[in-house]
């Protein structure tokens, strides 16, 4: 034993900056939560602590239902009560959202998994209403956001290989084209609801890396919203960029290709800010104020 305490590895687990183990924690929390609640309920046999409990967390439809308890949008995407479903979503979130995280940063992380929840809930909601008596009228777990870190991943990066047992390497398109095709053809199966919000997931996922490549980030204000050091480096940059010169007198006195990447630079400080320019960058844009 190296004599450090279960309490210190935790401390230690969650201060490596990954948020995907901040999202295993909380899933494990909230499954260990209330499971000793219903375990209790099933001792003392009084279930209404547990049915209240259960009752907060997950997300209701119909619509009318929901309007009275609209946080379980976001609270049923952290919720478990069954060992196998926590277990599964827990070692794919572990897969995919490191996977995800390691291509496109950690601050993506959180935001789309919230977003993905988010777009499995709604969906959800949507489908109860139009084909009310279908599917049951509560839902939780975390499928809907974690099977959007999986296609957003696979889209991404559709021809990276992963090993699975008694597979072999796959490549991650088949592996999300194969379970959102197992999902599809499971719907008159039962747990319609659940899998309904998986395809909502999905389709975020899905959604969210092409519009990426396009150049939007949808994640930018929740990125914005939960990243400290993010608006820091916002405010900073304001401040601390202050041209010599108008950019306007050094556009008129350029050369066309001075010009052109003169409103490129431009372009990225107005959106990203002066400390996302390089050294080199900085460099050029410095010298050519001082020549005009």
């Amino acid at each position: 034993m190296n004599g450090t305490s279960f309490q210190s590895d935790i401390r230690y687990w969650l201060r490596q900056g990954n948020t995907v183990n901040h999202l295993l924690f909380w899933n494990i929390i909230v499954f260990l939560g209330i499971n000793i609640v219903h375990l209790i309920a099933f001792l003392t046999k009084q279930p209404g602590p547990f049915i209240w409990t259960y009752d907060q967390l997950a997300i209701h439809a119909p619509l009318s239902a929901f309007i009275l308890k609209p946080w379980g949008l976001i609270t049923y995407m952290f919720t478990h009560e069954q060992i196998f479903h926590v277990l599964f979503n827990m070692i794919n979130l572990y897969w995919f959202g490191n996977l995800f995280r390691d291509f496109l940063g950690n601050k993506r992380v959180l935001p789309l998994y919230l977003l993905g929840g988010i777009a499995g809930g709604l969906l959800y909601l949507l489908s109860a209403s139009l084909f009310p008596g279908y599917m049951g009228y509560t839902m939780i777990g975390a499928s809907a956001a974690i099977m959007c870190i999986l296609v957003a991943a696979a889209t991404l990066m559709p021809n990276y290989e992963i090993g699975l047992m008694f597979l072999g390497s796959i490549r991650l398109k088949w592996l999300a084209l194969a379970l959102v095709l197992l999902g599809l053809i499971s719907i008159p199966n039962g747990n319609i609801g659940g899998l309904i919000s998986h395809m909502g997931g999905a389709l975020l996922g899905f959604f969210y890396i092409r519009t990426l490549q396009a150049g939007t980030d949808l994640c930018r204000p929740l990125i914005w919203l939960f990243d400290v050091n993010t608006r820091r480096e916002q405010r900073q940059a304001a401040r601390k960029f202050k041209p010599k010169k108008s950019p306007l007198k050094v556009v008129r006195k350029t050369d066309d290709s001075s010009q052109s990447r003169l409103d490129q630079l431009l372009d990225k400080i107005n959106e990203k800010g002066y400390n996302s320019l390089s050294a080199e960058e900085k460099a050029w844009l410095d010298k050519v104020s001082k020549e005009n």
